[in-house]
């Protein structure tokens, strides 16, 4: 039985093996984790009991997310998608991937419905990968993750990527509210709550 992990805004729920028994602890979250590098786990939640390709069937909606999205190739071949970018040859070389990692994240994409292939070519026959309307609602994580780095994990001088209007050309300041409310999303607003 594969454990699962609970949280709130005040304290992180995880599992505890005590003998053959599952025991949960839970733990008051702190102002700021401490990371000593960007490999290492720090998600408490990971369980090394579970695979990666298990997560498309986890409860947890972040988990199957990231059973689509949640390697490093796969986001890039998305933002390459997002630029335009649609033949396969075009992003092996824009990102420098080996042909097989390219080929197995774009099939991967393509069976969770976020891509399709469109000829382009007939003879002989070439396609391209074009975003589906599945792919395109991964469009706004995108942008905040380019907002986030932006703030965060800044490259040396300018940022590398403005990201503005297309009516406008002026920059925007991309923030996550409520549909409903207009509230601004933040951790101090909204509470992820377990389905009973």
């Amino acid at each position: 039985m594969v454990s699962r992990c609970s949280w709130s805004l005040t304290h992180l729920c995880l599992p505890a093996a005590t003998n053959q028994r599952t025991a949960e602890r839970c733990i008051p979250f702190r102002n700021s984790l401490s990371v000593s590098s960007l490999s290492e786990p720090v998600n408490p939640c990971y369980d090394t009991r579970m695979k990666w390709n298990d997560l498309q069937s986890e409860t947890c909606p972040v988990a199957r997310g990231l059973s689509v999205v949640g390697d490093r190739w796969t986001m890039l071949v998305l933002r390459d998608c997002f630029l335009g970018v649609r033949r396969f040859e075009q992003m092996q070389e824009r990102l420098g991937i080996t042909r097989h990692v390219l080929a197995d994240r774009l099939r991967k994409l393509e069976a969770a419905g976020v891509l399709r292939r469109e000829p382009y070519q007939q003879r002989p026959l070439r396609q391209e990968y074009r975003l589906t309307e599945r792919g395109k609602a991964l469009y706004p994580m995108l942008v905040s993750l380019i907002e986030w780095a932006n703030a965060h994990v800044p490259p040396p001088g300018e940022p590398s990527v403005t990201l503005v209007s297309r009516e406008t050309g002026d920059p925007i300041v991309p923030v996550l509210v409520d549909a409903n409310t207009g509230e601004k999303i933040t951790h101090m607003t909204v509470n992820a709550l377990r389905a009973e």
